[in-house]
């Protein structure tokens, strides 16, 4: 391909069209027409790593070159972003840890087996934090229990692997959370990371939410943590999401969302649960088991 030339091109309002489209089929996250400028400088370093002349190229490229798919998943990490941190929403996993543990303690009494997922799991802080809220409770120690992390970003799965942290996302974690759940990193001053048995308590897995045949390999879930994801996709998209998730729910599993997000006008299939301190989304029982769980 020739060689990148140092004036960085503009993006007309075609190109723009055919690559939001083209990154909304794939995964369903919608660039909306405000973003064209973020858009258009987000992927500047793409055209340039691959010698891309115009954006019109890199149309190309991500249409028909043979590492198409790399380049895309590498186009899907430019125009995402991955904040989070640990104890995020910390009303939420208050309301989890004390009103549906004791009922997933109950439910899965015989099996004394329990799965949670987060879903978008970004650089793994949530789903650490669903293993160290685990090891706190205690009432699950003996038991099968994991916790699995997914998401679209090769490059946040590493980091999760790695599970090193600095400050930014340790910004809610208590000292005594930290002291507890965490070692220092000698190369690194700025850094902690997780202890190995939380660590072993956590998979990460690549995954697309709107990849119904992928979905297929994920265990039937207790519940979801899908928290501040669905933000990046618009109401087919979200229709989608919701549908693979409630499909590897187990009946009477829970669903999470971030607390500005909601299901309205969604028509998902999903119970309102009021919990004391929290509302979540439940997938319905089947027929004949309601357990007298709060609605």
């Amino acid at each position: 391909m020739a060689r990148f030339d140092d004036s960085r091109p503009e993006m007309t309002a075609e190109e723009f069209r055919l690559l939001r489209d083209h990154v909304y089929s794939h995964c369903g996250i919608l660039v909306h027409e405000d973003m064209k400028f973020v858009m258009e400088r987000r992927l500047w370093p793409r055209l340039e790593a691959l010698g891309a002349l115009d954006f019109s190229a890199y149309h190309r490229y991500l249409r028909y070159d043979a590492n198409r798919h790399v380049e895309l998943e590498a186009a899907v990490e430019s125009l995402t972003t991955h904040e989070t941190y640990f104890f995020r929403e910390p009303s939420q996993l208050k309301a989890f840890r004390e009103e549906l543990f004791p009922l997933l303690e109950k439910r899965n009494a015989r099996t004394r087996r329990l799965r949670l997922w987060s879903a978008g799991c970004s650089s793994g802080e949530e789903a650490y934090t669903l293993a160290m809220l685990l090891k706190d409770e205690r009432r699950f120690d003996d038991w099968d229990v994991e916790v699995y992390g997914t998401d679209i970003s090769r490059r946040v799965l590493t980091m999760a692997r790695r599970a090193e942290y600095g400050p930014s996302a340790l910004r809610a974690t208590s000292a005594d959370l930290l002291e507890r759940f965490f070692v220092p990193v000698p190369a690194a001053p700025t850094k902690v990371r997780v202890r190995d048995d939380v660590r072993a308590m956590v998979s990460f897995g690549h995954h697309n939410l709107l990849d119904e045949t992928g979905s297929q390999l994920v265990a039937k879930m207790d519940a979801v943590f899908c928290r501040n994801v669905m933000i990046y996709f618009d109401q087919s998209a979200r229709r989608k999401v919701l549908r693979i998730l409630r499909d590897r729910l187990v009946p009477g599993g829970y669903l999470l969302l971030g607390h500005s997000e909601n299901l309205l006008n969604l028509g998902a299939d999903f119970e309102l649960v009021h919990l004391r301190g929290d509302l979540v989304y439940r997938r319905p029982e089947l027929p004949g088991l309601t357990g007298g769980e709060p609605r």
